[in-house]
């Protein structure tokens, strides 16, 4: 009988692995302010009953599709909707198709999005915005990846802001005015702390902005977001390190990664070989790599 056990991240709560035809499901709780929990499943056959949350449902649905009753009125997901499932409200959810469906789900608590709208999510709860359900996609990848609470604080603050922008009935088209004076501002703050990081809204605070405009202002100004500028900083400490002579473990602990493995998948990606083979030649004589 075939089985998908694919291992979960770093964290997880819990997982549920079992026969291909049977519910598969995984849980985890990262370490990014605002986040109750991670929920990925894959439901044949099973039908929720009605129930509740005390945080709120940020769903996605990337294969079939669910109907649910909220307050008395039906809805579904198609592809290409985000739900918006506000906290304390009863909905139930059962597949519409055959081979039943798989989601992707975050839980989010008052910090994120304030009781104050669940009112007007009960009024329309599915989102129809490319943009959002793209950003959701990127949020749900950085949350898988041990290491990276810095990219997916940054990609929830977009798309906590998005969400109140639909539920205020106000998607902002602005045009994004430049800050470089706070961008340099955040940029020497990230470069004091390359090794213990910055949370994104440890910063803000600092910095007294708003995390999504701290971003954009940093962006704008570098052309690189604040966690690949964060990330290349720190591959810049290892590639010293490891010339070196220090061990590729010992220099993913002192330069911010949180293990040998992570240290090697943003190596990889940014030099071109894993940390072991740019330390050393083909007859283990020490070699520079541009």
């Amino acid at each position: 009988m075939h089985r998908d056990c694919r291992p979960p991240p770093a964290g997880v709560l819990y997982v549920l692995c079992v026969a291909a035809e049977h519910p598969e499901v995984s849980a985890w709780r990262p370490r990014v302010p605002g986040v109750v929990e991670v929920f990925h499943a894959r439901f044949t056959a099973y039908a929720y009953p009605m129930h509740v949350h005390d945080a709120w449902t940020l769903l996605i649905v990337d294969d079939g599709a669910v109907r649910y009753d909220l307050d008395r009125h039906e809805h579904g997901t198609p592809y290409d909707t985000v739900s918006l499932l506000p906290p304390h409200v009863p909905h139930n959810g059962s597949p519409v198709t055959e081979h039943g469906f798989r989601k992707r789900v975050v839980y989010l608590d008052a910090t994120r999005l304030s009781h104050d709208l669940i009112g007007r999510a009960v009024d329309g709860p599915g989102l129809r915005d490319p943009v959002l359900r793209a950003r959701v996609g990127q949020l749900h990848r950085a949350l898988a990846l041990p290491g990276e609470e810095l990219e997916a604080e940054s990609r929830l603050t977009f798309v906590g802001e998005r969400l109140r922008e639909h539920l205020l009935g106000r998607v902002d088209t602005a045009e994004f005015r430049r800050d470089p004076r706070l961008a340099r501002s955040l940029r020497e703050l990230l470069d004091a702390r390359v090794a213990e990081g910055l949370a994104l809204d440890e910063a803000a605070r600092l910095l007294n902005a708003h995390p999504s405009h701290l971003v954009r202002a940093f962006s704008s100004a570098y052309g690189i977001p604040p966690h690949q500028y964060l990330t290349s900083r720190r591959i810049g400490r290892a590639r010293r390190l490891l010339l070196d002579g220090m061990a590729p473990g010992e220099v993913a602990a002192v330069t911010g990664f949180c293990d040998q493995a992570h240290l090697t998948r943003h190596f990889k990606r940014l030099v071109g070989v894993p940390p072991g083979r740019y330390r050393a030649g083909p007859r283990g004589e020490r070699r520079h790599v541009t």
